[in-house]
């Protein structure tokens, strides 16, 4: 039996580029496919409206769970297929013995070197609200810094560019990412504990979707495995193909 299913995800490349596996697992049971990406909290309406059958995918228990709290009722976990975590990161030339911890934000030499502005991506992403209460629990404020959400560009090609002309910034970033695959960034120590740790990330299907799907695929779904490195290697492919794209 063949089928059409619905695959969402979070309007990110990343996030794109673990849908487009799923894609393949199905295309090769022989379904037929098709994408829909929103910002987070949009993924996860369209996943309990039923507009996809599936979500590639959520991260939990710390990013996305209070967008997939809701639908536990309609919808069953199926796979893990990278095991995501937040950072705060800096290009690798900033010297550890220097710059190791957030609170060395505080001190020099970053006081003197350390762009103030932390640049982010939408403000529903799990980095984006962890590192807007980080300003104040490290009382970063004081010192000047910002944090402020934008789009995947103000954050992605800040971060080259300043690489590029040697600039000290703080970058909040995540694994897997198509800029690990392009550069060595280093994360910083975080002794508060508020970057979430690692997270699961697992593709969510809908219960009213399984008989349509089929069991033989659902079990080839559940042995699906890519890991940070390969889907920051498939994320950076993917942008390099049709830079600046999020959605299909």
């Amino acid at each position: 039996m063949t089928a059409h299913i619905r695959i969402g995800h979070i309007g990110l490349s990343f996030h794109e580029a673990s849908a487009l596996e799923v894609g393949r697992v199905l295309i090769e049971q022989g379904h037929t496919v098709s994408y829909a990406s929103a910002a987070h909290e949009v993924a996860f309406e369209m996943l309990g409206r039923g507009e996809v059958d599936m979500l590639a995918s959520a991260w939990l228990p710390s990013s996305h769970e209070k967008y997939l709290e809701p639908l536990l009722d309609q919808v069953e976990k199926v796979s893990v297929l990278y095991e995501p975590y937040c950072i705060w990161g800096v290009p690798d030339f900033v010297p550890v013995t220097e710059v190791e911890s957030i609170e060395d934000l505080l001190r020099e030499p970053a006081l003197s070197r350390m762009e103030r502005l932390i640049q982010g991506i939408n403000p529903g992403a799990g980095i984006s609200r962890f590192s807007a209460e980080m300003i104040g629990a490290y009382g970063l404020g004081s010192a000047g810094y910002e944090f402020r959400p934008g789009s995947e560009a103000d954050c992605f090609d800040r971060y080259e560019a300043a690489v590029a002309q040697g600039r000290w910034l703080v970058i909040p970033l995540w694994h897997p990412h198509f800029l690990h695959n392009r550069y060595s960034i280093r994360a910083l120590q975080d002794p508060k504990g508020l970057l979430g740790g690692q997270d699961q990330a697992t593709l969510i299907v809908r219960k009213d979707a399984r008989e349509r799907i089929g069991a033989r695929v659902m079990e080839a779904l559940a042995r699906l495995y890519i890991g940070n490195s390969t889907l920051s290697a498939l994320e950076d492919a993917l942008r390099q193909q049709a830079p600046g794209s999020v959605t299909l």
